[in-house]
């Protein structure tokens, strides 16, 4: 497969949620990084993309630093992070897709002899990729879209009357999707500079003690089908940078030739001085 620097990589983090990306490529090639990390690069048929995608297992350290890794190698324009999460409020179903509009990492702070004071951060997701996401989750029948905030900490909650759900709640109020890997790969995106990302994730369980039946129920699969159909149809709209005026309706100025110059639409202040130039051949 030819390089090609519009790139984007998908990242995941369980079987399930890698299968469900890699179902929507064709012509893969599996690379190997020089430590052993692995992606699997494909088309993305009907569009300019490349898409790399990456099983990286569970947890927030362990995904920033292998986003790290995975974007340096192969210097992608465009980073998605795609999975399943737990919903957090009561209008977010089961196989609803949240797409984070904001990431937070939830476990940092300051322990007192008052309590706990939360130390927050946040990472914002890609403005073009959230305007192509509205865009794609206008268009896409048969998921229920959410762009909302996502919580992220290196916890599995399956007990919503817990200290920590009750917390998320106070603390977190806006997010309507908890996970754990997030965090690592949109802080890993922020360092590497000028990276589009996105964190975009299916709802498998409500983060209470029905997790294990859901789960057991197929609901994972479900979720990561419903999200990778999200990253999918954001990728579809947003056009790889240089591949042409992404801009709908708005043509060229018209060519006029000689000493011609088109002001229409135009508004300067000041005079305007027009210099014409003698070249090598005598011509002006």
């Amino acid at each position: 497969m030819p390089e090609t620097s519009s790139t984007a990589v998908v990242l995941t983090a369980l079987p399930e949620e890698y299968d469900a990306v890699r179902a929507h490529l064709g012509d893969t090639e599996e690379l190997v990084h020089e430590d052993g990390t692995r992606v699997e690069r494909g088309r993305l048929a009907g569009t300019a993309w490349t898409v790399a995608v990456a099983e990286l297992g569970e947890g927030a350290v362990n995904a920033a630093a292998l986003t790290m890794q995975i974007v340096s190698w192969l210097r992608p324009e465009a980073l998605l992070f795609v999975g399943v999460a737990g919903g957090l409020k009561d209008d977010v179903e089961i196989g609803d897709v949240v797409v984070g509009t904001k990431v937070y990492a939830v476990q940092g702070g300051k322990q007192t002899p008052s309590g706990f004071l939360a130390r927050p951060e946040v990472w914002h997701g890609s403005h073009r990729l959230l305007q192509a996401a509205r865009s794609a989750l206008r268009d896409l029948e048969g998921v229920r879209g959410h762009r909302k905030p996502i919580a992220c900490g290196d916890v599995v909650l399956a007990d919503d009357r817990s200290a920590f759900a009750e917390y998320i709640r106070r603390t977190y109020n806006d997010a309507h999707a908890i996970e754990m890997e997030g965090s690592g790969a949109a802080h890993a995106a922020h360092l590497s500079g000028r990276l589009d990302a996105l964190v975009i994730r299916g709802i498998s369980d409500r983060a209470d003690p029905g997790k294990h039946a859901a789960d057991a129920s197929g609901s994972q699969e479900r979720a990561a089908a419903q999200a990778a159909t999200v990253a999918v149809a954001v990728l579809r709209k947003q056009r790889p940078r240089g591949s042409g005026d992404s801009r709908e309706g708005l043509q060229p100025a018209p060519a006029y030739g000689g000493d011609h110059l088109d002001f229409r639409n135009s508004t300067f202040h000041g005079p305007f001085v027009a210099k014409r130039v003698e070249r090598d051949d005598g011509e002006r």
